[in-house]
């Protein structure tokens, strides 16, 4: 019997004042710790802010831990979990306080709430400020207690769009060890990231996005057979990266001759 799928994808099209996602097809299995690579302007965000209910696409399907988003937008949502690269809390609020209002935005049992509350400000490293207003805290800081609020519902699918950033490398460590155990536990992660060292360490499967497109996909010994040689992952990335770019270069040109 087949994984089943956290993320299905159909024919997945968005466009602002260009084509920003273009036909994307792309599916990850539950319990998968997924990295979506691509320079600057290839997607990334869009997608994952489609996935996540944040945008509408122009075309295409998406199912969310078998739910479509488009016939039961608050279900799928129910089962997500969304961190941006600018976190935005309360300012006013302490971490706990924060978690408490979100809980109670889910609806959670209190009980419950607060057990999963004092388990992520633990983890995160969070418990020294536990009861300190956000509103002095540190970009890396507020980090960690907007995590902690996308976790406090234990989401089946967990989206990061460049969770590290700002991050010294005590709390990426601690990031990253609260993701780690989260997969462990059967949850779905679908990160993107440009420090590749972390995708390369932590992500079962790679998928690289160029002009909107997936032009690569697999585990990263997958990748480097692709490409015919043992490598890293930033030489397998800029590699597929440029090959799809002339590519498409050259389709330009042969479409205008």
């Amino acid at each position: 019997m087949s994984q089943p799928l956290a993320l299905e994808i159909t024919g997945l099209r968005k466009s602002f004042d260009r084509p920003v996602v273009v036909d994307l097809d792309l599916r990850v299995r539950a319990g998968e710790f997924y990295a979506l690579l691509g320079p600057n302007g290839a997607g990334k965000t869009t997608i994952l802010r489609m996935v996540a209910g944040l945008l509408q696409p122009e075309a295409g399907q998406i199912s969310v831990c078998g739910i479509d988003t488009a016939k039961d937008p608050v279900a799928a949502k129910s089962v997500v979990a969304w961190v941006s690269d600018e976190p935005m809390v309360y300012d006013l609020l302490t971490p706990l306080e924060y978690l408490e209002f979100v809980a109670g935005l889910w609806r959670i049992d209190p009980t419950i709430a607060e057990r999963s509350a004092n388990e992520l400000v633990d983890w995160l490293g969070l418990r020294p400020h536990a009861n300190e207003r956000c509103g002095g805290f540190s970009k890396g800081m507020l980090q960690k207690v907007a995590l902690a609020g996308a976790l406090v519902h234990e989401p089946s699918l967990i989206i990061l769009d460049e969770p590290l950033t700002g991050l010294d490398a005590g709390s990426a460590r601690q990031v990253k060890d609260v993701l780690k155990q989260k997969v462990a536990r059967g949850v779905t992660v679908i990160m993107t990231t440009h420090i590749l060292e972390v995708a390369e360490r932590m992500a079962e499967r790679i998928g690289v996005i160029n002009h909107g497109r997936l032009v690569a996909e697999g585990t990263l010994a997958e990748l480097r057979t692709r490409i015919g040689r043992e490598t890293t992952l930033e030489e397998i990335f800029l590699d597929l990266v440029a090959e799809e770019t002339e590519a498409q270069a050259s389709g330009t040109t042969e479409a205008a001759a």
